[in-house]
């Protein structure tokens, strides 16, 4: 499967299990230099050059950032800017 098969969601349901919902701001490094020079990203739009908000349900922000950081790796330059607790 192509790495750019990824799209933003928003989950919308209601947490029963004792998940905590979170607001994930991130963008990727690689795109915005790519951007930044006038270029596009080989693999992913030009939009990742922008904050881009993912919400994921978890028990903690460790476990969030752990998820966040499987579905968008560090590796393929995904930064997360923030991570907020919602509610």
């Amino acid at each position: 499967m192509p790495l750019n098969y990824w799209k933003v969601s928003i989950v919308l349901q209601p947490l029963t299990d004792g998940r905590n919902a979170y607001e994930v701001s991130i963008y990727n490094r690689d795109v915005r230099a790519a951007v930044k020079g006038n270029q596009s990203h080989i693999l992913f739009g030009d939009h990742w050059a922008d904050l881009q908000f993912q919400d994921v349900h978890a028990q903690s922000e460790t476990e969030a950032r752990k998820l966040i950081s499987r579905r968008y790796p560090p590796d393929q330059g995904f930064v997360i800017e923030e991570l907020t607790a919602l509610g």
